[in-house]
Formats: C-alpha cells, sequence, structure tokens
C-alpha cells in the first residue's frame, strides 16, 4: 500500500467469469420436507468465480477488474450488485439471463446447501466477443485468472483460446476450472493451474487422497507442459504446490473455530495467491497465503467472503515442507 494516498500500488489483476451468479444466501433454523421452511435473507451478492476472486483480491488489499457476462434481468442486477459493492467490472452483455444461485445454511446442524443451476447458454458469437473483451484488458494486467465452469453453448476448448489469448499479450494465467474444459485446456501452457482434489481426480482417472497422489497429477500437468506452477489442494490436509524445483507440501493450519462450509475456500485461495503473486512473492510463499485463506473460508457460512484478519493470522501455522524425490 502507499502510506501517503492509502492506495495500492500493487499491479491489477484481472479476472474471468463465464457463467456468474447472483448469489442469495439465506438462514433457516432446519429444513422441513412438508409444508413452508421460513428463511431470513443472510446477504444477496453477485457470485462466480473470477468475481469472488476479484472480491478477494480487494479484501487483501490489491486492485482486480472482473470481466464477466450478464444477461438480462438477473444480469443488471449483478451490475447492479458489483457497483455498489465497489467491484470494478467489465460486463459483456448475452442474451440469456444470468443465473441465481441459493445457499441456505441450517442453523441447527450448521449445514449449507449450494444450489446452483447451470445458467444460460452462449452462442459462438458471444464467446467470440469475451475472448476478444479479455484479451484488450489483459494488456494492463500482469496476471488473469480465469475461474469458474463453462455455459452451454461454449466449446470445452474455451479456455484453451483463452490462454492463447493471454499469452499473445504477455499476461500470466491462472487457471481454475472444472468439468470437461479442464482436459481440454491442458493443449495450452498456462502460468498456473490449481486442481481440488476432485478434479485431479477426473484428470487421473482415480482418487486423490494423499500428497503422493497430487504429486503424480503435478507431474502429470509439469511433464506436459500445461503449467508452470501446478497446485492440487487436498482439503483439510492442505495443498501441494509443484514447479520445476520440486514439490512443496503446505500443511493446512488448525482451525480456530468449527468448520462452516467449503464454498468459495477455492476462490478465497486463488485470490490470495495472485495477490501475492501480483506483489513479487514466490508461488510457495503465496501459495501458503492462500492455504490459510481456504481454511479461512471454511469458517464462514454459505459463499460468505473470508475474514483477511483470519487468514493472515493463520499463514503462519501454515506448515511448509518439501516433498521427498
Amino acid at each position: 500500500m502507499d502510506s501517503m494516498s492509502g492506495l495500492s500500488t500493487t499491479p491489477p489483476v484481472l479476472t474471468l467469469t463465464m457463467n456468474p451468479t447472483v448469489d442469495i444466501c439465506c438462514d433457516v433454523d432446519h429444513l422441513v420436507d412438508i409444508g413452508k421452511t421460513r428463511a431470513r435473507v443472510r446477504y444477496v451478492a453477485a457470485g462466480g468465480g473470477g468475481i469472488n476472486v476479484a472480491r478477494g483480491v480487494a479484501r487483501f488489499g490489491g486492485r482486480a477488474t472482473a470481466v464477466h457476462t450478464a444477461g438480462q434481468e438477473i444480469g443488471q442486477r449483478l451490475n447492479r450488485l458489483l457497483d455498489e459493492e465497489g467491484i470494478d467490472h467489465l460486463a459483456l452483455g448475452i442474451a440469456g439471463e444470468t443465473r441465481e444461485a441459493f445457499v441456505l445454511f441450517e442453523t441447527e446442524s450448521h449445514r449449507s446447501y449450494h444450489i446452483v443451476p447451470r445458467g444460460p447458454r452462449l452462442d459462438d458469437d458471444e464467446g467470440r466477443r469475451c475472448l476478444d473483451l479479455i484479451e484488450r484488458a489483459a494488456g494492463t494486467h500482469p496476471y488473469v485468472v480465469a475461474s469458474g465452469s463453462l455455459p452451454e453453448g461454449l466449446l470445452d476448448d474455451f479456455y484453451t483460446a483463452v490462454a492463447r489469448r493471454i499469452r499473445g499479450t504477455g499476461s500470466r494465467l491462472l487457471l481454475d476450472t472444472s468439468g470437461p474444459a479442464l482436459p481440454e485446456s491442458l493443449h495450452e501452457a498456462v502460468y498456473l493451474r490449481r486442481c481440488n482434489r476432485s478434479e485431479a481426480s477426473y484428470l487421473v482417472g482415480r482418487a486423490v487422497q494423499s500428497f503422493d497422489d497430487a504429486r503424480a497429477v503435478n507431474e502429470q500437468l509439469l511433464a506436459a507442459g500445461a503449467a508452470e506452477v501446478a497446485i492440487t489442494t487436498l482439503g483439510e490436509l492442505g495443498a501441494l504446490c509443484s514447479t520445476g524445483q520440486g514439490h512443496m507440501e503446505l500443511h493446512a493450519p488448525p482451525l480456530p473455530g468449527e468448520p462452516l462450509s467449503d464454498a468459495g475456500a477455492g476462490d478465497g485461495m486463488i485470490a490470495a495467491i495472485v495477490t501475492r503473486l501480483a506483489e513479487g512473492d514466490d508461488p510457495v510463499d503465496a501459495c501458503a497465503l492462500g492455504v490459510a485463506a481456504a481454511a479461512a473460508s471454511m469458517l464462514t457460512p454459505g459463499t460468505e467472503p473470508f475474514d483477511r484478519e483470519v487468514a493472515e493470522s493463520l499463514c503462519p501455522a501454515v506448515r511448509i515442507s518439501r516433498l521427498a524425490s
């Protein structure tokens, strides 16, 4: 931060969200299967992978611009929510309606339920216009984050096209996606890839449960030239961060409270990592704060953002060790 102006001097981050949401988060005492369940609205906010990352970057004192689609009435509400929150954003208008997601937190059981529709269908022209927009915007941003699922209508290799466009601008791309788009994206190199256990298992066709399992995934990504930095997260264990210099285990810190939800933990992690990378940190140190941010995210219900002070207080407790050869 600039101590004179109070403004961040860190280079800004650009994020991409192809299938954003308006998240409606409610508390209920308990769900009932007959009759009405009375709910209390906790908050309503713009959501989706890249938007959540942009919000997290701002929480860490950085700057971010969120590129996203927005369609019809819910798309207008998405734009309004981002404006009210003060998140800088560039919206690409689409014909389909932006989706709404519903997050229910059951206060008696402390369980969260995240209900997410598939979202709108995009046509080829809308996909091309989004590629053009992200390419134009990327030139002034050293780091670009593409995060979240793809909407229907786009080819599974859409993120491959994103990677090509970003590489041409000289920016570095961090990619965090799932489903068929994940293996298809491996045909183009990116700077950093993050996979959770489920996504990593999908890639290699077997369960990924340990640091050794994660090493096999990361080695596959590095050997294929699909990433310079490969991160596989292992839930309560932590994460494995791998580069050409080796594999580093980052053990998750003990939680200072009861875990309430893992929704948004991955986005919080990427936000912390890209903020620190933009500040000049090396990937392992950046990943340590990422693991702490993911842990802090688990202490909030639903998709509610992590607390920055909690994340930073947990970072020193992230134990880092090199995985033996």
